[in-house]
């Protein structure tokens, strides 16, 4: 099977490529870039015309949460994924926020037994390894031999394929460096990551940035900062980038990830929205909207939210405290990249699930706040040289099919805090494995995505 892809813009920032020209694919991976443009047609088995397009390696979501299986079929529900192709991505990287929602080895062959709408990598989620032989308190640390079972189950994950660890320290206040350490010390072999979702917020912010760079330090690994735009949003990310990169003259190799949205968004029974939470974001409930559930879409009175929080704890609620500026300042950052932090509960919740890299796209690339390789850079090649994942991310010869084909002046996130699974538009071609998934906006083939492991 060969297909040409010709007169688009190729857009490649690890060949510091950007400029007109065709691209090859043949039997699912690249064949190479014809920047000539006289790639000849005439022995390929289908052409695609790209003239005034941009021509991508497929998107890598570093950051999202992955659907949930169907305990009766044993299949994944599609939610998330779908939204993901939607908007460009052919890879997603699940597991994050210590969360997970199966065994993210078993959750990997799924994918491989019944194909996905896009490509999944996974990471072993912290919580999910502490609560997997039963529910701990969430507030207290666990036992040594709490401690020991964890590091068997998730060495195991690792052996299997998984990308890394993740936690989320905001959301375990009981766990303490000796429980996660022995567990990212794991990371060691295969040069993998840590992944963490910090423990605190706005001011306290510093001190968690300095723990999470202490299990660095201590375990020798790399690690990414989840999320940074809703943990140092708040007026504090100019100083949070210059700890990030003091950390890395030290030889502590951390990045981090942000969506480009003046909103979070978590689970209503999250430890986000423990007592205290409105004088810490000097905000009222009014600030703070139901996305899942009976109140969906209303913002809060003090009476929806206790009936909220105590009824229905995995409803999704979003929190308007973010500084645009902040967003701004991370992602114009070469130490960030893009990541949608999607997640939904009964398919509804923040529009970033739909819409992060669409509206990165309008937001930063097209208004040149980012230019447009190093914009594709943080949709593509950094997150796959953090990943170690050598044939995404890239057009070099012999790199996975993978291509998002979008016109630059027409893409659009659509997707509102009220309405959040509308996908957004301009997105004319999604390719995984050199097959196409998306047409036009329209999804064609969602069983084109497989397991992606190391």
């Amino acid at each position: 099977m060969k297909t040409i892809i010709k007169n688009g813009t190729i857009v490649d920032p690890s060949q510091d490529i950007c400029g007109a020209g065709d691209l090859i694919l043949k039997d699912g991976a690249v064949e190479g870039i014809d920047l000539t443009g006289s790639a000849s047609a005439a022995d390929a088995d289908q052409v695609i015309d790209a003239q005034g397009l941009i021509v991508s390696p497929g998107f890598i979501d570093i950051h999202m949460h992955e659907d949930e299986l169907d305990p009766a079929t044993d299949r994944a529900e599609k939610s998330m994924s779908h939204s993901a192709l939607r908007m460009g991505v052919t890879t997603d990287i699940g597991g994050n926020c210590g969360l997970n929602t199966a065994d993210p080895d078993h959750f990997l062959d799924v994918a491989d037994r019944d194909g996905a709408p896009v490509n999944i990598g996974m990471l072993a989620g912290h919580a999910w390894l502490r609560n997997r032989h039963g529910e701990k308190d969430r507030y207290k640390g666990v036992s040594e031999d709490d401690v020991k079972q964890m590091v068997r189950d998730c060495e195991k994950f690792l052996d299997s394929g998984c990308l890394g660890i993740s936690a989320g320290l905001e959301y375990v206040p009981g766990c303490t460096l000796k429980e996660i350490e022995p567990l990212a010390s794991l990371c060691r072999a295969g040069d993998k990551v840590l992944a963490g979702h910090v423990r605190a917020d706005m001011e306290d912010v510093y001190p968690a940035a300095e723990e999470l760079a202490q299990i660095g330090r201590d375990c020798g690994i790399r690690i990414q900062f989840s999320h940074i735009g809703s943990m140092g949003g708040f007026g504090q990310m100019p100083h949070l980038l210059e700890m990030i990169e003091g950390y890395r003259k030290e030889g502590i190799d951390m990045m981090a990830d942000c969506y480009p949205y003046q909103a979070f968004c978590t689970h209503i029974g999250s430890t986000t929205y423990d007592p205290g939470f409105l004088e810490r974001y000097d905000a009222d409930y009014d600030s703070v909207l139901i996305a899942s559930g009976k109140y969906a879409g209303q913002r809060c009175t003090k009476e929806i939210f206790d009936e909220v929080r105590e009824k229905d704890p995995m409803a999704a609620a979003v929190g308007f405290f973010i500084k645009a500026e902040d967003v701004d300042l991370a992602l114009q950052s070469p130490l960030v990249m893009l990541g949608s932090d999607g997640i939904r509960d009964k398919g509804k919740g923040h529009p970033r699930a739909s819409g992060a890299f669409a509206r990165f796209i309008s937001d930063y690339i097209r208004t040149g706040k980012v230019s447009l390789s190093d914009g594709i850079s943080k949709m593509t090649t950094m997150a796959a040289e953090r990943l170690h994942l050598p044939k995404k991310g890239s057009f070099r010869s012999g790199c996975d099919g993978d291509v998002t084909i979008f016109n630059l002046s027409r893409v659009e996130d659509r997707a509102t805090y009220n309405d959040s699974e509308i996908p957004p538009v301009g997105f004319e071609y999604v390719l995984i494995g050199g097959q196409i998934a998306l047409a036009h906006d329209q999804i064609v083939n969602d069983g084109l995505g497989r397991s992606i492991r190391r």
